[in-house]
This record gives structure tokens, sequence and C-alpha cells, in this order.
């Protein structure tokens, strides 16, 4: 058999496990949703959020975020309505608007997993920049190295 048959023939067995790990990596990302309101918000933020779901799911996002921010007027207090606000905002490339609505979610409602674990949330970190940031370097990195070892 010559080289070119024999890598022709391994890119052949190996196909199918490309196409395989391929499939996985776009399968774990979830995609951007707008949330339902809690039972508890005034039923016109219901209403606002319902018509601004489905304008979302259909690319009209400025009508999308019109009616999520008229949600947000009638339910200022609803962290999904401001995270809903923000995926519109987003999607229209005002991402420092939508900064600020994704951390208004987070705020408002602070044990609600989907928003804190969501896409469109974790790229901008805590809320409270006042927390201290994790460093990755040894707290000996910067010390000069010396002879005869360490402490005593």
């Amino acid at each position: 058999m010559n080289i070119r048959r024999v890598s022709a023939v391994m890119m052949l067995a190996l196909l199918p496990v490309w196409s395989l790990s391929a499939c996985a990596s776009e399968s774990k990302v979830k995609a951007r949703e707008p949330l339902t309101l809690s039972s508890s918000v005034p039923p016109t933020a219901q209403q606002y959020t319902s018509q601004g779901s489905s304008a979302y799911q259909t690319g009209q996002y400025d009508q999308a975020k019109s009616l999520f921010a008229q949600a947000v007027s009638a339910a200022p207090n609803s962290g999904e309505a401001h995270y809903n606000l923000g995926l519109a905002l987003f999607k229209l490339g005002d991402t420092d608007a939508a900064r600020e609505q994704f951390m208004q979610a987070g705020v408002l409602a602070p044990g609600n997993k989907v928003i804190w674990d969501s896409p469109a949330h974790s790229p901008y970190g805590s809320p409270d920049a006042n927390l201290p940031k994790k460093t990755k370097e040894h707290p000996y990195a910067n010390s000069k190295p010396t002879f005869g070892g360490g402490p005593r």
C-alpha cells in the first residue's frame, strides 16, 4: 500500500470520531431563551413578557426589547424581566446595557440558577465588584532564589 492510500484510509476511519465529538460539543451550548415571570408579578408584565418572548424567538429583537422594557416597568423587582431585557439588548449588540440588566437580574434573583448559570450572564461575573479575585500565581513566585534552602 502506498502512503497516500494509508492516510486516506486512516482519515476515513477517524471521520466518525471527529463528527461525533463535534456534535457533542454543540449539544453542550445552551440556547438563550427568555424566562417566564413568576405568578406574583402583575398580569400586564406577564403579557408583555409573553409577547416579547414570541418576538425574540422570531428574531424581532427591537420589538422584544421594547416589550421586555415594558415588562421591567410593570415588574421592576423581577429578576427574570431584567434578564429577558438583557437578552434582547445583547442580541442587538448593546452589551453595556445588557450587562446592567444581567447584573440587576442577578441581584434580584440571587438563587436563580438559570440566570446565574446562563451563557448570557456568566461572562459578566459577580455583581459585587468588591469581592476579591482569585489569583493563579503562587505566593512565592516573585521571590528571589537563594542558596542554602528555605525557611529555618
